[in-house]
């Protein structure tokens, strides 16, 4: 009875975790690397196991980062199972094709450079046809109901309020007689956040794996947070020029979305033209639009209530090409939500080489940004941002606003490990070595809970210390 963690330790993205009991073997997250060149190579690394060998994949949500590299195990002979909650299966219908359709591009535009330098071809990482095969091992579920995956493994998902169909997965582990019971927090949400309910709190486990995300801030709490966005928009007006929002298609876009609806006349969005150009975020809020039952009870009624209208009165969804090139033209008075989050890739970039280098435009960053990403160089204050191999100046003002992120900051990751009864062993992963070790000092130091931060191919051993876990 082991489990080994092959990803997101001391990093954000590439979360992947190895479970093997009685013979058993079960992957935990299948997530994408994201940031650097170099890190994003590594996705065409062999997985260090054989994905024939699984018995079932668990997928806590439909982030790239958690969900991104399901083609690939597929591709490379895996044929079993991915359970996930229901919502995080359509949502992944939507992800994983964006992401196969941005590796052929990406692979078209590189063997362009690589034709002209007598260099051999690339295959993309993989295609949206093999997005389109994994789509069909893909089982949904429901929360809060137990079931088994596979002989002497149980699962059971709780609301994680991160996006939609965000999960905190419990897994019940059962070898000759021993059991144990391992918690995966997932990416737990922000108290409090838009749209969702607060994540589920959890009482027994022998062995937890928590997210570190943001375990060394706080973040701003949203009265200050709210008064901060209307603060930005009213010198945004000012300044006369355009506003770009880099914003996650899945989760980050529809949250703005509803803020923007219930702060409509208070950021005084009635004089701006707001667009969402992001084909995978406009589907992804039809996806939101569908599972109105897991909305905390006020977004619930006005989700409800824009079903007969629009959102904004002034939005515009931008789905083709030629509509989101034609925003190139639009020299102020737009305010621009699109993807990819970090801006990695995705028509951001397209809008950061149109205005990034425009003094009287502005730049808003609401969610995390990864190490080697140009969203980090902006937060970071670079003068400068590499897009396509060219260097643009950076003369946009950008604004960090930590309030509104998907994830619980500090206080929150405490406050939900709190919820143990017995104080089970606590390995902290997803986040970075900074951000993880401050919560480790303060978990120690507040509350002796004596966590460790993983290590890349750490083992456990689950039999090697007393069963906690009780109620079984």
């Amino acid at each position: 009875m082991q489990l080994q963690i092959l990803g997101a330790a001391g990093e954000v993205t590439g979360s992947c975790y190895l479970i093997e009991n009685a013979g058993r073997r079960v992957l935990l997250e299948c997530g994408l690397k994201q940031g650097s060149r170099r890190d994003e190579q590594e996705n065409r690394a062999d997985f260090p196991f054989d994905p024939k060998s699984l018995d079932a994949v668990i997928l806590s949500h439909a982030h790239i980062d958690h969900s991104g590299r399901l083609p690939l195990l597929v591709q490379r002979g895996y044929r079993g199972p991915v359970y996930c909650h229901r919502a995080t299966r359509d949502l992944c219908r939507v992800m994983l094709r964006d992401s196969g359709f941005l590796n052929e591009k990406e692979a078209m535009w590189e063997n362009r450079k690589r034709e002209r330098k007598g260099l051999a071809r690339i295959e993309p990482l993989y295609s949206m046809a093999d997005a389109e095969r994994s789509l069909k091992y893909f089982r949904g579920l429901g929360y809060e109901r137990r079931q088994s995956i596979c002989p002497g493994v149980e699962i059971r998902l709780l609301d994680a309020g991160h996006i939609l169909g965000s999960a905190i997965v419990e897994i019940w582990l059962d070898e000759g007689g021993q059991r144990r019971k391992i918690v995966f927090s997932g990416d737990l949400g922000h108290h409090g956040a838009p749209i969702l309910r607060d994540p589920s709190p959890v009482t027994e486990a022998d062995l937890v794996l928590m997210e570190s995300t943001y375990g060394d801030r706080r973040h701003r709490g949203w009265t200050e947070t709210i008064e901060e966005f209307a603060e930005i928009f009213a010198a945004c007006r000012a300044a006369r020029g355009n506003i770009l929002i880099p914003a996650f298609a899945v989760g980050r876009s529809q949250e703005l979305l509803y803020l923007m609806n219930r702060h409509h006349r208070e950021w005084g969005l009635e004089k701006w033209r707001v667009f969402l150009d992001s084909p995978m975020a406009i589907q992804a809020t039809g996806v939101y639009r569908k599972y109105g039952s897991l909305y905390d009870r006020e977004a619930r009624d006005l989700w409800r209530n824009s079903a007969r209208r629009k959102l904004l009165p002034n939005l515009h969804y931008m789905r083709t090409t030629q509509q989101s090139m034609s925003l190139n033209t639009i020299r102020s008075g737009a305010i621009i939500v699109a993807s990819s989050g970090m801006c990695t890739g995705g028509r951001i970039k397209h809008h950061l080489k149109n205005n990034v280098w425009r003094k009287e435009c502005h730049i808003i960053v609401t969610g995390f940004m990864a190490r080697g990403t140009p969203g980090r160089a902006l937060v970071d204050g670079a003068r400068s941002i590499r897009l396509w191999g060219e260097a643009i100046r950076v003369a946009a003002t950008v604004h960090t606003i930590g309030g509104l992120s998907a994830h619980a900051d500090q206080a929150g990751l405490r406050k939900w490990f709190g919820s143990f009864e017995g104080c089970p062993q606590l390995i902290l992963v997803h986040g970075e070595s900074r951000a993880a070790t401050a919560l480790q000092d303060l978990l120690a130091r507040s509350d002796g809970v004596d966590a460790s931060v993983a290590v890349p191919l750490q083992k456990i051993d689950l039999l090697a210390s007393k069963p906690r876990a009780r109620g079984r």
